[in-house]
């Protein structure tokens, strides 16, 4: 839903690859301190990953990442790796939390989408994405592409694990749970040589998980995710990062009988549900319609086929970033929200 020093050898191919291209326009997160590798330095490399079909060989610990799309790039921050990571690109909302100051440290090439030769500029010796699409044609480029110059790609598990979908971004034969994030933060810090900080990082995301669903039970209450767009809104399916949100907190997803990940659907299909409670994507991007959560109240509360349903005429909105919303470490976020907006509601009953 969606977008130092420098070997010579090296620039001076890439600098060749650039003049071949066409023109392209276009918190228990806490980081650690400094981002040197763990104790045993460079051992162990070359190390190579198993990633969505694709062999990820690292040389040596990456000294100039570039992530693309916002829930990669918090991972990296997260794990107190800034200082090398030589650009960002594809943001939704403003930057967790607590990693302001790690974010400062990397230039950011683009809101969206970066230009493929922006991107080859930075000389990265990475490339991470969230998303299949971002690392495909229509995107930044095909994983193929970056392979052919050189440069490793690294793509999330929760995102390969799809297959293409009648609607939306494709489709989850199989629910997503939060063991695929976690093996995602484990997966880059093994890249990057810093396996004490994963484990850290991800003790501490299911310390926050424990925490924001203990004594919760919202059994019989439907929610309704909406993502984007006005016209006809996507919505999210059963199996995403708003599964793991709906299942931590007992509650029952409205459009949970489809595995597409965010199926667009007409109002009278979201009228016809009456969700109890609508969890809004509170965008700061401007792709869509209704980005933000007071442009998605609006038509809410304003459309004759909307403006009746329970959730509308009661007001209960529960308010996301778009990245909570996404397969992420802010996925633990989107639980905390949902489980905090639910009970203000009277809608998760506290179990003993």
């Amino acid at each position: 839903m969606r977008r130092t020093r420098r070997g010579a050898p090296r620039a001076a191919a890439l600098a060749l690859a650039l003049t071949l291209l066409p023109t392209v326009t276009g918190c228990g997160t806490t980081p650690e301190p400094g981002g040197t590798p763990d104790k045993a330095g460079e051992a162990g490399y070359p190390r190579t990953l198993r990633n969505c079909g694709h062999e990820v060989t690292l040389e040596r610990p990456p000294r100039r990442a570039v992530s693309l799309d916002q829930g990669s790039t918090e991972i990296l921050l997260a794990l107190g790796l800034g200082d090398r990571m030589a650009g960002t690109g594809t943001w939704t909302d403003p930057v967790m939390k607590g990693l302001e100051k790690e974010n400062a440290k990397v230039e950011r090439l683009a809101d969206g989408y970066p230009a493929l030769e922006k991107v080859l500029a930075e000389e990265p010796d990475l490339v991470t994405a969230s998303f299949a699409a971002t690392l495909d044609k229509g995107g930044v480029a095909p994983r193929e592409k970056f392979a052919g110059l050189g440069v490793p790609t690294y793509l999330s598990p929760a995102d390969c694990a799809k297959k293409s979908g009648s609607n939306g971004d494709g489709a989850r034969s199989e629910r997503l749970t939060m063991d695929t994030v976690y093996g995602e933060v484990r997966d880059l810090a093994k890249t990057f040589g810093v396996q004490e900080r994963g484990e850290k990082l991800v003790a501490g995301l299911r310390a926050r998980m424990a925490k924001a669903t203990e004594g919760v039970d919202a059994h019989g209450t439907s929610v309704m995710y909406w993502f984007a767009n006005s016209e006809s809104p996507y919505v999210a399916g059963c199996c995403g990062a708003p599964g793991v949100i709906t299942r931590a907190v007992g509650a029952e997803n409205a459009f949970d009988g489809t595995r597409d990940e965010w199926p667009q659907v007409g109002w009278e299909a979201v009228a016809d549900r009456d969700p109890d409670v609508i969890v809004l994507g509170d965008l700061t991007r401007e792709n869509q319609t209704a980005e933000t959560a007071k442009a998605k109240i609006e038509k809410l509360e304003s459309d004759p086929v909307t403006r009746h349903m329970t959730a509308v005429r009661h007001k209960r909105y529960v308010l996301l970033p778009g990245a909570a919303m996404n397969p992420s470490i802010r996925t633990v976020e989107g639980v905390e929200k949902v489980a905090s907006g639910l009970r203000d509601l009277h809608l998760a009953e506290r179990t003993r």
